[in-house]
């Protein structure tokens, strides 16, 4: 077995984990029952017993999958923390890219996030309800839930215990090093042009927000965070770390530069998440609500005010860009 699993931050990762596993398994073996008998029109004895176990279940699940949610930042602090042990790793990019399992892990991972976050909408209005209009949904959309978590506890132990302790693993500055620009930047664009697009999406999702246009909010995100993502590797990050050879999405997530990649990373993901979930939820239960416009136009803000925010004061200081 390899050493990795036995690392301090591994132990606990993996432990809460499995205990997280455990009770979303014991969830999903109510939630199929409640899927197949919910009435709420009746007022049988069995309709009164599903009703009393769905509340035990919502509560298991909601607590899990909240507790899931800051799992994941801990998630990233650990592989970081295991480029002190892995040869070749600065930072958690050479972990991540260590093996075959890392990137797809990671990927589904945020995906999950993605779907907890609507998940936990749809509880809360249909708890909000006095028929529990959305239940069967919100359980049926658990299910498929639990099945991504299954998925994902089986790539853990895949790419955890893959992680090679005495082999060199690639660092990030061979990852996304500056000689590599030109082929990783989508559509071969110049750092200009890839400023130009992330600023006018940014004044899109404005304009759509306003206009509460839900479909256009969905396809608008999507595209931010596709470029916002390439923005922040390959030219805000730089200004992070006011070093212009230095670029990686991962070094920023660390104490020497104020741990900023979460609040960067994170403001990104919500703005994202709310403006894709209010297009999911007036399709998936025709409920349309105003404060994912809203909170999908703030995050984005931040993240945006964030970035810009590292580029001036920058040039403030030395009176240079970089």
């Amino acid at each position: 077995m390899s050493s990795i699993l036995l690392s301090n931050e591994i132990v606990i990762y993996l432990f809460i984990q499995i205990v997280l596993f455990i009770l979303l398994f014991i969830a999903f073996y109510f939630s199929i029952s409640i899927i197949k008998n919910w009435d709420y029109e009746k007022t049988t004895t069995k309709q009164y017993k599903l009703e009393k176990t769905s509340y035990l279940v919502i509560l298991i699940i909601s607590f899990t999958l909240i507790v899931k949610i800051f799992l994941f930042p801990y998630f990233a602090y650990s592989l970081d923390n295991l480029s002190n042990i892995v040869p070749g790793a600065m930072c958690a990019a050479g972990i991540v890219g260590a093996n075959e399992f890392g990137q797809i892990n990671l990927a589904l991972k945020i995906l999950i996030l993605f779907f907890i976050g609507v998940w936990l909408i749809i509880n809360t209005l249909d708890l909000k309800a006095k028929t529990y209009p959305f239940t069967k949904k919100k359980y049926l959309f658990y299910t498929f839930i639990f099945t991504l978590c299954t998925v994902e506890t089986l790539l853990d132990f895949l790419f955890l215990n893959g992680i090679p302790t005495t082999e060199p693993v690639m660092c990030c500055s061979t990852i996304f090093g500056v000689n590599n620009v030109g082929t990783k930047i989508p559509f071969d664009l110049s750092i200009s042009m890839l400023l130009i697009i992330f600023y006018l999406l940014y004044l899109l999702i404005v304009f759509v927000n306003i206009q509460k246009q839900a479909l256009l909010n969905l396809i608008v995100n999507f595209l931010f965070l596709y470029i916002g993502y390439y923005a922040v590797t390959y030219f805000f990050s730089t200004y992070v770390y006011e070093l212009p050879t230095h670029q990686c999405p991962f070094c920023m997530l660390q104490k020497e530069y104020h741990f900023i990649g979460y609040f960067i990373w994170s403001t990104l993901f919500l703005g994202t998440f709310f403006g894709v979930a209010s297009y999911i939820l007036k399709v998936f239960i025709n409920e349309e609500l105003n404060y994912t416009y809203k909170y999908s136009l703030i995050f984005n803000t931040i993240f945006v005010f964030i970035c810009s925010f590292y580029v001036i004061r920058f040039y403030l200081i030395n009176g240079v860009f970089l």
